[in-house]
């Protein structure tokens, strides 16, 4: 079993996060982003953000969150040119924040230990933290959840 991971960002980081996920939605479809950053698979410093539509302009002509492949070549560039790397995703649901069949069957990053959160209520502030789901991928079309009152332990914010 992999360590229990730990996903930190500094707190105006994760507000401009949420307001660029919820901006997106237009009100009307989901949104999403990579996070980048440094870090083992068990300690992980966010410091860029790519949103998903910045890749593939059709990421959300569907009303849920899809990129063709063509946009993870755009993403892998963009890790190339900053020396970072993707740690972790975020998208945003209309209602809660479990996953859907197809989040469970399609992780956006089909790698052991990848990170994948996601925001209910289309990241309308405020946004309480016991409310996020975080999931981390196992493989295999498994995941652990590691969101609700346990988020804390996992999802560290603050700081500069």
């Amino acid at each position: 079993m992999l360590p229990e991971p730990r996903l930190h960002m500094p707190k105006a980081f994760w507000q401009g996060l949420v307001a660029g996920l919820h901006e997106r939605t237009e009100g009307r479809h989901e949104s999403g982003a990579f996070l980048l950053g440094r870090g083992s698979d068990a300690d992980r410093e966010a410091a860029g953000i790519v949103y998903y539509d910045d890749l593939d302009p059709s990421a959300y002509d569907q009303g849920i969150c899809i990129l063709h492949g063509d946009a993870f070549g755009r993403l892998w560039d963009r890790c190339s040119s900053t020396g970072l790397a993707v740690i972790a995703d975020v998208h945003v649901h209309p209602f809660g924040a479990g996953q859907s069949k197809s989040d469970r069957e399609n992780p956006m990053i089909a790698r052991a230990g990848h990170l994948a959160l996601i925001l209910p209520l289309m990241a309308a502030p405020p946004v309480r933290l016991t409310a996020i789901g975080f999931y981390e991928y196992l493989g295999d079309h498994e995941w652990r959840s590691h969101g609700g009152d346990d988020v804390g332990r996992v999802l560290k914010i603050g700081g500069e």
